[in-house]
């Protein structure tokens, strides 16, 4: 038998799989979804792409990233796109919602920069499928406690 958890874990991730899908990432597999739960409840989503008013990669199609030879996982503000996870907090925000305590399902782990927000939001739970070049942001998750679960279908 499944437990209780797992299967919310399961749900709440197939959430995020989803919202991926509408990302304006060029890279397909650059795709990343992120939903905020509080008490088994989506209070915000998030996905990766150009922050409004912009002109995103898949429009232009092309990803600068790719043109200028980054490596995954460095100079993120060299990138169009807001990741999945600050857009995320930013609805929350935007609409008055407190994630205090909450969870982030999210479909990468969260670089460096997301994790910062992410501590400082006050979420206390991550649970991502795919992991992501970035030992400095695992370490300052734990440093602050927040409790990072990589996800097993």
């Amino acid at each position: 038998m499944v437990n209780s958890t797992a299967k919310w874990d399961k749900r709440f991730m197939e959430a995020a799989q989803l919202v991926s899908t509408w990302s304006s990432c060029y890279q397909e597999n650059r795709q990343v979804g992120a939903v905020i739960v509080k008490e088994k409840r989506i209070v915000a989503t998030g996905y990766n792409g150009a922050s409004a008013g912009i002109t995103s990669c898949k429009e232009k199609g092309e990803c600068m990233r790719r043109k200028l030879g980054i490596a995954s996982g460095t100079r993120h503000e060299l990138c169009y796109a807001t990741h999945a996870e600050q857009n995320a907090i930013v609805q929350a925000a935007r609409l008055g919602i407190s994630i205090d305590g909450a969870t982030l399902y999210c479909t990468h782990q969260p670089c460096v920069i997301c994790a910062k927000i992410i501590i400082n939001a006050g979420i206390k739970r991550i649970v991502f499928k795919d992991g992501y070049p970035d030992e400095f942001a695992v370490q300052l998750l734990s440093e602050a406690q927040v409790e990072l679960v990589q996800y097993q279908d």
